[in-house]
């Protein structure tokens, strides 16, 4: 299969939502709400606006399945960029509209300034990339992860619970751990995606 060549599920599911399928939306939808909420809630950490969000990015697809470029990645991740593009458009409206109310209120408000609210943004990139690095790594990284710092076994545990030897343990929470520090150091894939251009 060619390097750019789309997995079959997406660009079947591609011509299906063209064609106007309802069901396919389901589907979309099935497979992917839970990771456009969380997503979504993580940046903006208000459960009514992830709410909102996943609404939105699913209209959006629903009214643009052509806006998805095979050639930028998976089906997975253009809705991960959606969602973020949607969630940090959301954070800028709602400080602009906190600013606004403060300035009519009162001058001695707590205003989310400009420096405040892009560190805001990129802490909530940061997390979103983490997020999604982890829902993406291989299974056996992210189980090693899980029982290191959820479940907070030792790399000794963490081994006897994956049933590999400490050494394989060890590599598996360096390689998870080396995939989590470029949430911080990179900014989230394609953080605005070709044909994205409207507001949702």
């Amino acid at each position: 299969m060619a390097k750019n060549t789309p997995p079959r599920w997406d660009r079947r599911m591609q011509q299906r939502l063209a064609r106007g399928e309802a069901a396919a939306l389901g589907e979309l939808y099935d497979r992917f709400a839970s990771l456009v909420h969380s997503q979504a809630n993580r940046m903006l950490d208000d459960e009514s606006a992830a709410d909102l969000v996943t609404r939105e990015v699913f209209g959006y697809v629903w009214e643009n399945p052509d806006a998805y470029d095979p050639k930028q990645g998976s089906m997975r991740s253009w809705v991960a960029r959606l969602t973020h593009r949607e969630s940090v458009q959301r954070l800028r409206r709602s400080a602009a509209a906190r600013q606004t109310d403060d300035t009519y209120d009162s001058y001695d408000g707590d205003g989310v300034g400009p420096d405040d609210l892009e560190e805001r943004v990129r802490r909530a990139t940061a997390a979103a990339r983490a997020d999604y690095i982890v829902a993406s790594m291989p299974a056996p990284l992210r189980a090693a992860l899980e029982l290191a710092y959820i479940q907070r076994r030792d790399y000794r545990q963490t081994a006897t619970d994956l049933g590999v030897t400490e050494d394989e343990a060890r590599r598996r929470l360096r390689l998870g751990l080396q995939l989590l520090s470029t949430a911080h150091t990179r900014p989230l894939e394609g953080s605005s995606p070709p044909g994205y251009g409207r507001q949702l």
